[in-house]
């Protein structure tokens, strides 16, 4: 039988926030329908009755939906419906994912799955949140075990004031997007994009954040004493202590003896011999367990690395705590594209791409917020051979999506404007070996990519990590954390800035949250670090941004034409732009506010075509010289059309330098010449001189040619305006 409907309703940030149970999805282990605001979402927990056989994690899955109706808008896609999630709601997932999943028992191997469902959007009540603090909520009340709740809020800094969960105005005019998910005592996750934004700013901005979600945490457990449920039992995957111990004993000299190398690859070579070994001896004693050997393996490898961190400040690769790997930067290693750059910190290195295009190649977005198109973009690929496996690719994964954002939100700040620089800027990071901070090599490769490409950012940006080691109150930070340090210790706090402050935060954590102190180190230990990368390193492989694109970008040229000449510049059925471009080899794009772009390999070509663009939305300039294509010949002149649409007469004795008894000894039709605006009389019709253009372009003295009759010339002017005998008609 469902339950009672109940209703539950506190205020966060000064907007109410109501949490509904016992309406909606009762077959669900958890349900609530959060409201905040007018922005609506229902959150939802399921739970498989037994363990998943056959794996060795916790096998939980967070899907944050986005439902266009709730904007009132109808998907963009052919089949007018939603289909795979957008980057956002995938991000948001992997946001909600992150504090939730270490407060999960780590022996459970039920299948849990998360559902947060975006029915009502309020623009000042921002969803991403709302769920997280609904999913929360869901599993609270479920009987599904779990050390939870948790909250989640946003921290922006508008005009020098931190705001709690920011209103969509003023989260446009704010310098910082800090969202931080905490417990009752500690912040489990942070994720922050910021505009350069200094140590001890970022750190008032998270204490902020994790005391007004104390407030939320203590409503939700107030809920949980009314309707919560009793947690179920569930079947423990550790291994029997016993045989963890026995391995432990037999094993543990072998595997430090592996573990003790800075080479991944020997690293693993080393393990090979040993795990043969273990089986071997241990086999037949554990016939019914022979999964757990490896899982007991995986602990003890656990246990040396920690113990020599925490009891000796030893790090398996033998380097000091605050000590980076060795570092190298480099740039144009592939000639055609347009900027490269890679970055390599011990066995990680990534390689990075520019490509420039136009306002057309700009990433068309159909989500539930006002954002319609993205000129910058990060891809981010992890093929399997950078870990020395073999798997068939399948598209980017959730990690390597978030990765890949993660890059891009660390380099957003430091990007020049779309006046300054309209271009659409692709980057791709291609992961060519991973031990480790791979996303931290993406953002230093970022950076070199761009440099190197001409284009004119702010400031460059470093990337760099800083792991954890925790045992009760005991704690060790250490930066630049390779790939065991990231599978065995506690955290993994990403921190993208320049040397003025943080341009990102992403942080990863399997313990229940972080203290105070521990967050300052993070900040304080990252910094010196980035600021070491790119004083020492990049700025070495390039000290500055490169003056000029490459020589295979695209020259772009932009003007301003009145909205009412669109019109006349696209033409019907887009004749007039399509002639444009073919004529002038290049690519022209028009926006609806009258804005006019074009794109060309050759910057002559793009000069041309701006001209052209130039002339038909506005009046031709009386001295201003053109090149036109005679389309009639009459008894007293040529008409030239100097742009699509614009006709003008060069009067016979405007024809040439010398007298021309007839029009057709002088010029042909289809041919181009240069002729120069004399005269724009008051009905508009536009007088051209192809003599005072030659003048002009020869720098003749035009007193030489005033009006004195001459013979007969047998020649006349070649089509591209230069003088010669003609030969192309009779």
């Amino acid at each position: 039988m469902f339950e009672t409907f109940r209703t539950f309703e506190t205020t966060l940030a000064g907007r109410p926030l109501v949490i509904e149970t016992g309406m909606m999805a009762q077959l669900a282990s958890g349900s609530c329908m959060v409201r905040y605001g007018e922005t609506s979402v229902l959150c939802t927990v399921t739970a498989s009755a037994k363990p998943r056989e056959g794996v060795d994690f916790f096998p939980m899955s967070v899907d944050y939906e986005e439902k266009m109706y709730s904007v009132g808008k109808i998907p963009g896609s052919f089949q007018r419906r939603e289909s795979r999630p957008s980057e956002k709601a995938i991000l948001t997932s992997r946001v909600i994912d992150r504090p939730i999943r270490p407060l999960f028992p780590k022996d459970m191997r039920n299948d849990v799955t998360v559902v947060c469902t975006v029915m009502s959007v309020d623009p000042d009540c921002q969803p991403e949140t709302t769920a997280m603090i609904g999913a929360s909520t869901a599993i609270a009340i479920s009987d599904i075990p779990w050390d939870g709740p948790i909250s989640g809020v946003v921290v922006g800094l508008v005009d020098g004031q931190f705001v709690i969960n920011p209103t969509a105005e003023q989260e446009k005019k704010s310098e910082m997007h800090v969202t931080v998910a905490s417990t009752a005592d500690l912040v489990a996750m942070i994720e922050a994009g910021a505009n350069e934004i200094d140590n001890d700013t970022m750190f008032d901005a998270i204490m902020l954040g994790h005391e007004a979600n104390q407030q939320i945490v203590a409503f939700i457990n107030d809920i949980v004493k009314e309707i919560g449920k009793e947690k179920f039992a569930f079947v423990s995957n550790d291994p029997d202590p016993a045989m963890f111990e026995a391995i432990k004993e037999f094993a543990i000299e072998d595997v430090r003896a592996a573990l003790d190398t800075d080479d991944k690859r020997i690293r693993d070579e080393r393990l090979i011999p040993v795990y043969d070994k273990v089986h071997a001896q241990f086999d037949e004693q554990y016939a019914d367990q022979i999964e757990k050997i490896d899982e007991c393996l995986y602990k003890l490898q656990k246990y040396v690395v920690r113990r020599w961190l925490l009891d000796d400040g030893k790090r398996v690769d033998g380097r000091g705590i605050n000590e980076m790997r060795p570092l190298d930067a480099k740039v144009d290693l592939l000639p055609r594209t347009h900027g490269s750059g890679m970055f390599t910190r011990g066995q990680t290195q990534v390689l990075t791409t520019v490509t420039l295009g136009g306002s057309k190649d700009a990433q068309l977005l159909d989500g539930l917020d006002d954002e319609r198109e993205k000129r910058y973009m990060h891809h981010y690929n992890f093929p399997s051979y950078s870990v020395g496996e073999t798997k068939p690719s399948r598209g980017p994964g959730r990690r390597e999506i978030g990765h890949g954002a993660l890059a891009e939100r660390a380099l957003l700040p430091v990007l020049p404007s779309i006046e300054e620089f309209p271009y659409t800027m692709r980057l791709v990071s291609e992961v060519l070996s991973s031990n480790g901070s791979t996303s931290q090599a993406s953002i230093c490769g970022s950076t070199l990519a761009l440099m190197a490409a001409g284009v004119p950012i702010k400031a460059p940006v470093a990337g760099i990590s800083c792991g954890l080691i925790s045992e009760g109150d005991r704690f060790m930070t250490m930066v630049d954390i390779q790939g065991l340090e990231d599978f065995f210790g506690d955290m993994d706090f990403k921190v993208g800035g320049t040397k003025k402050g943080i341009t990102a935060i992403q942080m990863d954590l399997k313990v229940h949250g972080l203290t105070p102190a521990i967050i300052r180190e993070a900040l304080d230990k990252t910094y010196t670090a980035r600021c070491h990368i790119l004083d020492e390193v990049m700025l070495k492989a390039i000290p500055e941004v490169r003056p000029e694109l490459s020589k295979y970008a695209p020259k772009m040229l932009s003007t301003k034409i009145d909205t009412d000449k669109i019109g006349g510049v696209i033409g019907k059925g887009g004749k007039v732009i399509q002639q444009i471009q073919a004529d002038c080899n290049c690519t022209v794009n028009v926006e609806e506010d009258g804005t006019v772009t074009i794109l060309s390999t050759d910057l002559n070509d793009a000069n041309r075509a701006l001209q052209i663009i130039e002339t038909i939305a506005k009046d031709p300039e009386i001295g201003a010289i053109y090149k036109g294509k005679v389309t009639r010949l009459m008894t007293f002149g040529a008409f030239v059309e100097i742009a699509p649409g614009k006709e003008g007469l060069v009067h016979v004795s405007k024809l040439d330098l010398n007298r021309v008894e007839r029009v057709e000894d002088a010029v042909a039709v289809g041919d181009t010449i240069a002729v120069m605006v004399t005269e724009i009389d008051e009905q508009g019709r536009i007088n051209l001189s192809r003599k005072d253009a030659i003048i002009k372009i020869e720098g003749l003295n035009p007193e030489d040619y005033a009006s004195a009759p001459a013979p007969r010339r047998e020649g006349g002017f070649r089509r591209d305006g230069g003088r010669g005998p003609r030969r192309d008609h009779n």
